[in-house]
């Protein structure tokens, strides 16, 4: 099945050479909209596995177009890839920090932008099959519709803060480094701000009462470590 992305972008031209150059790989669809509010409702009404977002979009900037999927539930994980002509690391940040996958900046090679679109895509690659849940007894997560219970009261996280602890949870008790979590997360692989990671990390045990879940390997990285009692969907009973 082919892969469906949303390209919002006013340029028409760029539009539809970005259009053309996915379309030719054989293993894509994609639909063009030239203003943040038609992009907007076409995310919302059929929820692409990728967007391709400009910034400087005519009624709704990408920033807020950005903000506003990451507040509907069937568009939270659809991946985003901004693109813009600005190139100050502010604005990169900006949008990242507005839940952007990946950032690219014009004038960009065609062949970058389908290598960014194929690295984002296997990045986070999701299945259509009910996702497992963790069930330890004290700690529960549905990794499908992103629940997540403590002692049976529910925890509101973020959606950074829902991908670490799926991610960490998720890794088997490997050591998972602070570059590691903040490429497959916030991608800012070229920013190598890594205190985003710990001030996350923070907020997610306090979050999780101060349990330990989560250990710190200092000058490493994290590890989520179960608990003894395990009940895990993913490991046959």
């Amino acid at each position: 099945m082919k892969r469906q992305i949303l390209i919002i972008e006013d340029d028409v031209d760029i539009a539809h050479s970005i259009l053309y150059n996915l379309e030719r790989q054989g293993k894509f669809q994609a639909i063009i909209a030239t203003s943040g509010e038609a992009g907007l409702r076409l995310a919302l009404e059929k929820p692409p596995d990728l967007i391709i977002l400009d910034i400087n979009l005519p009624e709704i900037n990408g920033f807020e177009v950005c903000r506003r999927l990451r507040l509907q539930k069937d568009t939270a994980a659809t991946r985003i890839i901004m693109l813009t002509a600005r190139t100050q690391e502010e604005d990169k940040v900006s949008g990242l920090g507005r839940g952007a996958d990946d950032y690219v900046t014009k004038p960009f090679s065609m062949r970058e932008l389908l290598a960014r679109v194929e690295a984002v895509l296997r990045r986070f690659v999701t299945s259509r099959l009910p996702a497992p849940i963790y069930d330890d007894g004290a700690l529960f997560i549905d990794y499908d519709n992103f629940e997540v219970r403590y002692q049976g009261q529910p925890v509101r996280l973020t959606r950074k803060e829902f991908f670490l602890l799926k991610l960490l949870a998720q890794s088997n008790g490997r050591v998972l480094t602070r570059e590691y979590l903040l490429s497959n997360i916030w991608s800012l692989e070229h920013f190598g701000d890594t205190r985003t990671v710990d001030v996350h990390i923070r907020r997610l045990r306090q979050k999780l009462g101060n349990a330990n879940y989560i250990e710190t390997l200092i000058g490493v990285g994290y590890r989520f470590v179960r608990a003894k009692a395990v009940r895990d969907t993913q490991e046959p009973a």
